[in-house]
C-alpha cells in the first residue's frame, strides 16, 4: 500500500465525514461512483463559539442526506444560515433548492439560474456569518461558474471540483476551458504561496494536507497531457476519440466520455495557441 505522505497533495486518512479543521466539518453524500470518488463532500462551516454555520455544495437531491447534514448541525448546537455552491453540476447543487427550504436560507452561486434570493457571489466578495469569513476566489476551469472558497483562519481552502482529494478532475467543454482552469490553478498556487493556505478541503475525496503539493501535481499533470495530446495529433490521431484512445489507454474505460471532454478542452487550447 502506497504512504499517503507519499501521494500528490499529502490526503489525510481515515474516514471522510466528519471534522476537518476547526472550523469545517464534512457530511458525505451517499452518492459513489467513478466520477464522484466516495461522494460529494458537503461542509458545515462555522466559527468555533457561534450558533451561525454555512452549508457549502448540499450535493445531490437526496432526502437523507440533506436532513443528515441538518441534524449534523443541530448536533453541534448550530443553525444554518447561509447555503453557498462552487458550481453547478447536479452531484454538488442539485439538492440546493430543497435544502434552501428545509434551512430557510437563501443560495449563493455564481451563476444566477442556480441563486435562491438576491445576492450572487463574485471575486473578491468577502463572506461573514457568524464571526466565520470567507474569501470568493473565482476559479473557473472545471466550469465556467466554478468557484473557491478560502478559509484564511484555518489556512484553507474549499476547491469543489477545481482540485480533488484523488485523481484529477475533468474540464468539461465546453463550459470548461482549459486555459482559464491553468490560470485557475496558478491563483490557487499563489494563496500557498503568498497567502498561506496549506489545507485542501476538495469537493470530493480526501483532505489535502499539502495544497502547494496538490497544486504544483495539477499543474505538472496538465503539462504532460497536454505534450501528449500533441504528440498525438502529430502521429494522427485528431479526433477526440482517438486522441481518447491513445493518450488515456491506461484509463478506465468507463471514464472515456468524461476523457474525451479534457481532450476536447486539450485540442481547443493547442489550436488556440497554434501549436496543432
Amino acid at each position: 500500500m502506497t504512504d499517503a505522505a507519499a501521494l500528490p497533495g499529502r490526503p489525510r486518512g481515515g474516514v471522510l465525514s466528519g471534522p476537518a479543521t476547526a472550523r469545517a466539518v464534512n457530511v458525505l453524500a451517499p452518492n459513489a461512483s467513478a466520477m464522484t470518488l466516495d461522494g460529494t463532500n458537503t461542509w458545515i462551516l462555522s466559527e468555533p463559539g457561534s450558533a451561525l454555520a454555512v452549508v457549502v455544495d448540499p450535493g445531490p437531491l437526496d432526502e437523507g442526506h440533506l436532513n443528515n447534514v441538518v441534524e449534523t448541525a443541530e448536533k453541534a448546537g448550530k443553525r444554518i444560515a447561509l447555503t453557498l455552491l462552487t458550481h453547478g453540476h447536479p452531484d454538488h447543487a442539485e439538492g440546493a433548492a430543497r435544502f434552501a427550504g428545509l434551512t430557510g436560507t437563501t443560495v449563493r452561486a455564481l451563476d444566477p439560474a442556480l441563486r435562491l434570493g438576491d445576492e450572487g457571489l463574485a471575486a473578491g466578495d468577502v463572506v461573514a456569518v457568524g464571526g466565520l469569513e470567507l474569501r470568493v476566489v473565482p476559479t473557473p476551469g472545471h466550469t465556467a461558474d466554478s468557484l473557491c472558497f478560502h478559509l484564511p483562519a484555518d489556512g484553507a481552502i474549499l476547491t469543489g471540483d477545481t482540485i480533488l482529494g484523488r485523481g484529477t478532475t475533468v474540464v468539461a467543454h465546453p463550459d470548461g476551458r482549459l486555459g482559464d482552469y491553468l490560470d485557475s490553478l496558478r491563483r490557487l498556487r499563489s494563496l500557498t504561496v503568498d497567502d498561506g493556505v496549506h489545507t485542501v478541503l476538495p469537493g470530493h475525496g480526501p483532505v489535502l494536507e499539502d495544497a502547494q503539493g496538490a497544486v504544483e501535481f495539477y499543474l505538472a499533470h496538465r503539462a504532460h497531457r497536454l505534450a501528449q495530446v500533441e504528440t498525438a495529433v502529430e502521429d494522427g490521431h485528431r479526433t477526440p476519440a482517438e486522441v481518447v484512445a491513445h493518450v488515456y489507454a491506461d484509463v478506465d474505460r468507463s471514464l472515456w466520455p468524461a476523457a474525451e471532454l479534457s481532450a476536447r478542452a486539450q485540442l481547443d487550447y493547442l489550436s488556440e495557441h497554434g501549436l496543432i
